[in-house]
């Protein structure tokens, strides 16, 4: 047991690991995919077995999105009125993900996962202004059973991998809920938050999380998320800004995946 608490990392490595840690609490809270750098972290730089890092990673998550909610709600940045119809499916995928994680080799998924990040980024090319608009969003379109079935399927991703889930959930709120991205940064930390806790407990369960190297990494994934949603609500164009950011982080994480 007491492996599963150690930090044995150089200096250097020390100062990748919080560099990467800040690094991904901003881009989650912005956009998503920033999974792409925590789980090389732990894979690489402490020697964690892929299986072990992927369980890892959602103790980071879990403490990055309740900073990112309770500033969102705080400053009154997103309505979080319906989001149940909304989390429930994603929690329920979330569960049947994580089971399927523990017992199933994820590489197969990459190229799967590289061309949805190339269709993503042609979507986010086509009509931008649907994504930078301010917009008031329709909770009656999350009891619509496309959103339900939308949420269920994105629910079995996250818990499956992780990496790349807020990417889908903010193109489904912004898409299908007619969220703007201020506001669905919002939720969608909301509903990771939420679909993260059983995803962890399962992972927990089949040994496969590192306590001590998930709550460093969570310490400086809280940074990041605190950093992130003062962002949001101090700069005026932050739609347009998370708009930018959003193309980069998809063209990177399809390479990524391909790669």
């Amino acid at each position: 047991m007491d492996s599963l608490f150690q930090f044995d990392l150089t200096l250097a490595e020390t100062l990748l690991f919080i560099i990467g840690g800040i690094a991904t609490g901003i881009i989650n809270t912005l956009a998503g995919s920033g999974s792409l750098i925590t789980l090389p972290i732990f894979v690489f730089l402490c020697g964690l077995p892929a299986p072990v890092a992927n369980g890892t990673n959602r103790v980071g998550v879990i403490f990055q999105t309740m900073v990112g909610v309770r500033g969102f709600r705080k400053m009154g940045i997103t309505s979080f009125a319906g989001s149940a119809w909304l989390i429930v499916p994603s929690v329920v995928g979330a569960i049947v993900g994580s089971r399927i994680a523990v017992e199933l080799d994820e590489n197969w998924m990459n190229y799967t996962l590289g061309a949805l990040m190339i269709f993503m980024f042609f979507v986010l090319l086509l009509k931008p202004e649907r994504w930078i608009r301010e917009s008031e969003a329709d909770t009656r379109r999350n009891r619509h059973p496309l959103s339900v079935i939308s949420f269920f399927l994105i629910g079995v991703y996250g818990g499956f991998i992780q990496a790349g889930v807020g990417i889908f959930l903010l193109a489904a709120l912004v898409l299908v809920g007619n969220y703007s991205l201020k506001a669905g940064n919002g939720i969608k930390l909301f509903i990771v938050l939420v679909f993260s806790l059983p995803a962890l407990a399962v992972f927990l369960w089949y040994g496969q999380v590192h306590l001590g190297y998930g709550l460093a990494m969570a310490v400086f994934q809280s940074i990041g998320a605190w950093l992130g949603v003062r962002f949001v609500a101090r700069m005026p164009d932050a739609n347009v800004w998370i708009y930018r950011l959003l193309l980069a982080i998809v063209a990177v994480s399809a390479i990524k995946f391909f790669f």
